[in-house]
């Protein structure tokens, strides 16, 4: 059964590199056999629990996934399908790194467009000195650049038939809070994904993981789990409004002037003085964290592509947010309410809910 699965997930595969011609292959084959070999490290996550070499701590947190799991089931009406259900072991610390640039004077990403996912402003690879190589590419044409690892992505239920997506060695440890957040975020992705708009599939899902989360840890987590979740998510609520309020600055910056009569200097200088000051208020709020450091690899390649790629994950939560409370708080009325915003154009979409009432009582996280 296994060999047959892997048969015909490369058939599929390479039928997506004959539709998008032989000059993407090489990225395909990768994206394709890098997926394959993830499909092949996973076994369910009850052999993992029935192995007596598979350590306890792993086994605690195997057992706890699956809590989350069967929570998102049936509390969060999330889709009930193979998906983290399984487990691989990666060993590597992260599953896909992804890439992502903008121009010198702008936080607008540079899209690349897939057969399936549609036109998205990153582009990952399984191999992280490939994407350091696509980067150095990128460079060269004048463009800025970050590279950062992921710990999880989704397959938007595509591959369910496969295995779905497994559980992985690279997030299954974080704190019961964020582990509960990247599951519910990325089975959110297999009730609505709209190709071609990155903002209202992450805000949707963000959305999701948020309010799912807190209702976890209301209903189902300790207190000390609570309690660290609270640190943790407290730190994470500063430096994104830190990081957003740079961005905000360097967006006005960047727009100050009629793109052809522009001071490139001028412009050079005031985006240097806004990265300083990003870099000092991080240096001073970090102070007031007892030295934790977590911020700092993000901080230290801090620039265009970074701050471009920051917003697509919030922008429209709050609206998803306050449609979640205009329906009553009722999961199954909110995706349905989520995906008829989903028909309509992007702009009317985006629109309606950057115009939806905030509402008192929702959970931020």
């Amino acid at each position: 059964m296994a060999s047959t699965r892997l048969r015909t997930a490369l058939a599929a595969g390479m039928a997506a590199v004959l539709l998008t011609g032989c000059a993407s292959m090489g990225y395909y084959w990768q994206s394709v056999s890098g997926h394959l070999q993830l499909l092949n490290a996973a076994r369910p996550v009850a052999d993992w629990l029935g192995d007596t070499q598979t350590p306890a701590t792993l086994k605690t947190r195997l057992t706890l996934s699956q809590r989350i799991r069967s929570f998102a089931v049936t509390a969060l009406h999330l889709p009930d399908n193979a998906s983290y259900r399984s487990y691989a072991d990666l060993q590597r610390k992260a599953v896909v790194w992804n890439v992502v640039a903008a121009p010198e004077f702008s936080l607008t990403l540079k899209t690349w467009c897939f057969p399936v996912a549609g036109c998205v402003g990153y582009r990952g690879y399984f191999s992280e000195p490939d994407a350091v190589a696509e980067a150095a590419q990128l460079k060269q044409q004048g463009l800025e650049v970050s590279v950062y690892g992921v710990p999880a992505y989704s397959t938007l239920g595509w591959l369910n038939w496969a295995g779905g997506d497994p559980l992985l060695s690279t997030f299954v440890a974080y704190p019961e809070g964020e582990l509960a957040r990247l599951i519910f975020h990325e089975l959110a992705h297999q009730v609505l994904y709209v190709q071609d708009d990155t903002a209202f599939n992450e805000s949707f899902a963000t959305a999701v993981e948020r309010l799912g989360s807190r209702q976890w840890l209301d209903s189902q987590a300790s207190e000390s789990a609570r309690q660290a979740y609270a640190e943790f998510d407290g730190r994470r609520q500063q430096f994104r409004a830190l990081a957003l309020a740079t961005r905000r600055e360097l967006e006005k910056i960047y727009k100050e002037k009629d793109p052809e009569a522009r001071d490139e200097r001028a412009l050079k200088a005031s985006k240097s003085i806004a990265m300083q000051r990003f870099r000092d208020d991080y240096a001073r709020l970090k102070a007031t964290w007892g030295g934790y450091a977590g911020y700092d690899p993000w901080v230290a390649r801090a620039n265009n592509a970074s701050f471009g790629a920051l917003a697509a994950y919030d922008e429209l939560v709050p609206g998803f947010e306050a449609l979640f409370e205009r329906e009553g708080r009722h999961w199954l009325r909110f995706y349905d309410a989520a995906k008829q915003l989903a028909r309509q154009p992007k702009d009317a979409r985006h629109n309606a809910l950057k115009t939806q009432t905030p509402l008192t009582g929702i959970p931020h996280g």
